[in-house]
């Protein structure tokens, strides 16, 4: 495999929510799409979704040459894999749909080409089993919803991905603009997902108990630690909160108190009942607002966070730079 060949036309193999984010972040790069998807539906889905974020793609400043009409569409997966140069596959979370679909591309594919897959939870490992000719070239490079506006992507390659793929991708991602971060080994889940769900687990732990209201647990979250962690991880926070001692002087002075309340952290069930305490409480936070109306919500807020993230950054050296 060619480390030097450029990346210039993205296969996108899937193209609900994730992938046709992927594929508006694509064409915001200035990059070539062609996406394919058996749903009846999916060309139009696709095409009103790039439409609809391209605003807010725009707004974060777009590649020369990007354009919405970089964007084609084939049912057919021979078709539309053809010439790529990385494809970014989205299928369903399931493995014997994977393998045999990497067994295809496998076949289908120059051995320069990446597939990459954003498999949230199963391990390249076990999905690169299907593709027997090369399975050197198949790497995990899991987004975060929704990936034209969510930098992080994860990548980490299976038992037998080569070093040089892993390494081709993660500068291909960073080339567009992404964050991506290598994991060194293969975890059921990744990492950020990992972290989710511990956090979720006690957030339904505590609403479960009656501690507090969902409403009460977003607001602790939101306007408390989540305003930091939308500037620094948790590392880089721990380090501060050691003061002029850092790091050694914050595990020094808290070791002891943190390890002590792990001791009490919840397991909850979600057994029906508090499957309803939990759906009740969020119901009762949305109120008469609609999904629509959340979204805008949430994505305009980010716009604005990674605009004033974008613009902190420019202001320091890049030694010193937080992204």
């Amino acid at each position: 495999m060619s480390d030097n060949k450029p990346i210039r036309k993205i296969a996108i193999i899937g193209t609900g929510v994730i992938g046709a984010s992927w594929a508006a972040q694509f064409l915001a790069k200035g990059l070539d799409v062609v996406a394919t998807d058996v749903a009846p539906d999916a060309e139009a889905s696709l095409r009103r979704f790039v439409k609809a974020a391209w605003p807010a793609l725009e707004r974060l400043g777009l590649a020369p040459g990007a354009s919405q009409s970089r964007l084609t569409f084939s049912r057919d997966l021979a078709t539309a894999v053809a010439g790529a140069d990385l494809v970014q596959e989205n299928g369903p979370e399931r493995l014997d749909f994977k393998q045999q679909l990497y067994k295809q591309l496998d076949e289908l594919l120059h051995p320069d080409v990446i597939i990459a897959s954003s498999s949230s939870g199963i391990k390249m490992s076990d999905i690169q089993s299907g593709a027997a000719l090369h399975p050197e070239r198949c790497v995990i490079g899991h987004p975060f919803n929704p990936p034209h506006l969510i930098p992080l992507v994860e990548v980490v390659g299976g038992t037998r991905t080569s070093e040089q793929t892993i390494l081709r991708a993660i500068a291909f991602y960073k080339s567009i603009g992404k964050k991506a971060v290598r994991l060194n080994k293969e975890m059921p889940g990744h990492v950020a997902n990992r972290l989710q769900g511990a956090l979720a687990r006690e957030v339904y732990y505590l609403v479960a108990e009656d501690v507090l209201s969902a409403a009460d647990v977003d607001d602790a979250l939101s306007w408390g630690p989540g305003l930091r962690w939308g500037i620094m991880g948790n590392m880089m926070l721990n380090h501060l909160g050691g003061g002029p001692g850092g790091i050694e002087h914050f595990l020094h002075q808290f070791a002891g108190p943190f390890t002590a309340t792990w001791k009490t952290l919840g397991t909850p069930e979600l057994t029906p009942e508090v499957q309803k305490k939990l759906i009740d409480g969020v119901q009762a936070e949305v109120g008469s607002r609609t999904i629509e109306e959340l979204e805008a919500e949430r994505d305009e807020t980010l716009l604005d966070l990674l605009e004033l993230r974008a613009k902190r950054s420019e202001k320091l050296s890049p030694r010193r730079r937080i992204e």
